[in-house]
């Protein structure tokens, strides 16, 4: 196992715009606004001449809601730590809640190193003096934003981690990659928390807790995965704060790093417009798709009858997807979401074979003939496969260009009923040869111009 170092302090002192310095990524999102960060996130740390797995956890603030729940995740964080990085902001100087904090963590005994950040444009022995009455000895002084002093500090680190622990290697590419999105509040991370049996993040009944993209490694009998909790979308309409706008940002992403999608419905709201949109974006993106209507059990009747009727009308696009009634608070259904997920994910990455592909098209066409064209007919000759997650079929012909909506839909139900392609979206591309002869004119023989010359008078004399 690969030493453990976490981040931990006051909120805005800097701790996620160092954790993406340490991990040379821009995997924290990071904003001058107290209290962004609120779940754990994980990175394997790139500065120093060790590796380690470097936390980023949220601010101590001592409140309660969702701010005591921040608190018992920067708990586990410093449970699990093997070195703790106490961060300072050498602006503000020794607050009374850098006090409580440090006095809090000189009590854990783990090893603890004081970092006073944001120390450009100041004087180091003046901005080192004031932090030294908190008795954890000569605070270390860097600048994460600009890197300053950030490979001395790790080096410092590297001399107080325990042995053990191999070199990072790059994720496992059997690892299943399932994001999870939804609405603000629709119940993505109590989803989350239940499918992995702790409360790895923060669940609060209040929309907007989760405001990054948090992923998170972990196995079920062998088989590998990465849950990524995402920030809800609202209609951009009603986003106005800047953090929200990175947050959607960063949950598009994730959509688009992912193997498959778990779109989570609020069944108590109902199906909005914005579910639609998010829908849209999954399958704009081509990812594999399961869909979970939350909050199932707490419906009348008629209620449930009026969400299916919801579902029909706003998400019919959605028809090769799988959908489970779930209520992600007491656990009925969660435990099929995984199932369904693996199966969405075979079919999105399935080897289809040239000849079935063709002889499917063959039947496909036999059924029911594509439309005239000026007068010709559109021929579609043969079919084959053109990519996988999402499975593409490239179908040849000629005049495909013309080829209507409707028919590309009827054919692309066609190969998804006979393949058996549920959970995964497919797509078309149509090609059509090139016309040799395009361009060319036919020049006669002198022959054929004779006989051409004596068809035109005999017309002639008949008339």
């Amino acid at each position: 196992m690969l030493p453990v170092v976490a981040l931990v302090g006051r909120p805005n002192v800097g701790k996620s715009t160092l954790f993406n310095r340490l991990t040379r990524t821009r995997d924290a999102l990071v904003a001058d606004f107290p209290g962004l960060t609120r779940d754990r996130q994980y990175g394997f740390g790139k500065i120093g001449p060790r590796p380690y797995v470097v936390v980023d956890t949220g601010g101590i603030s001592g409140g309660d809601g969702v701010e005591a729940l921040m608190e018992r995740q920067v708990q586990a964080a410093i449970d699990e730590a093997d070195h703790l990085l106490f961060l300072l902001d050498a602006h503000d100087g020794v607050t009374a809640a850098d006090l409580d904090i440090a006095s809090a963590l000189r009590r854990t005994g783990k090893p603890l190193t004081a970092v006073v950040n944001k120390i450009d444009h100041l004087a180091e022995d003046m901005a080192a003096a004031e932090f030294h009455s908190l008795g954890l000895g000569d605070p270390w002084l860097v600048a994460a934003a600009q890197g300053r002093g950030v490979s001395q500090l790790m080096e410092h680190v590297a001399e107080l981690l325990p042995d053990g622990g191999d070199e990072p290697t790059e994720e496992d590419a059997s690892r299943v990659r399932i994001a999870v999105v939804g609405r603000p509040n629709a119940g993505k991370s109590t989803l989350i928390n239940r499918i992995l049996g702790e409360e790895r993040v923060v669940a609060f009944d209040s929309p907007g807790t989760t405001r990054d993209s948090v992923e998170i490694p972990f196995d079920v009998d062998e088989q590998h995965y990465t849950l990524i909790d995402t920030a809800g979308v609202r209609r951009r309409a009603k986003v106005s704060e800047a953090i929200e706008k990175f947050s959607v940002i960063k949950t598009l992403q994730a959509i688009d790093a992912c193997n498959v999608v778990i779109l989570v419905l609020d069944a108590q709201l109902g199906i909005g417009e914005q579910d639609a949109t998010i829908a849209g974006h999954v399958v704009e993106s081509g990812r594999a798709l399961v869909v979970a209507v939350n909050k199932w059990d707490g419906l009348s009747p008629d209620q449930r009858e009026q969400v299916r009727r919801d579902v029909e009308r706003r998400l019919g696009f959605l028809d090769f997807a799988e959908l489970h009634r779930i209520s992600a608070l007491h656990g009925s259904g969660v435990g099929l979401l995984l199932e369904a997920a693996d199966a969405a994910y075979a079919n999105a990455i399935r080897n289809l074979s040239t000849p079935e592909l063709t002889r499917l098209l063959e039947a496909a066409v036999q059924a029911h003939q594509p439309p005239l064209v000026r007068g010709r007919r559109i021929k579609l000759r043969y079919a084959h496969q053109g990519g996988r997650n999402p499975p593409v079929i490239v179908i040849h012909g000629n005049q495909t260009d013309a080829l209507p909506a409707a028919y590309r839909r009827y054919l692309i139900n066609r190969f998804r009923g006979a393949l058996k392609l549920a959970g995964t979206p497919l797509r078309l591309e149509l090609r059509s040869g090139d016309n040799p002869y395009e361009g060319r004119t036919n020049r006669l023989t002198p022959r054929q111009a004779r006989k051409r010359q004596r068809l035109k008078a005999f017309v002639r004399r008949k008339d």
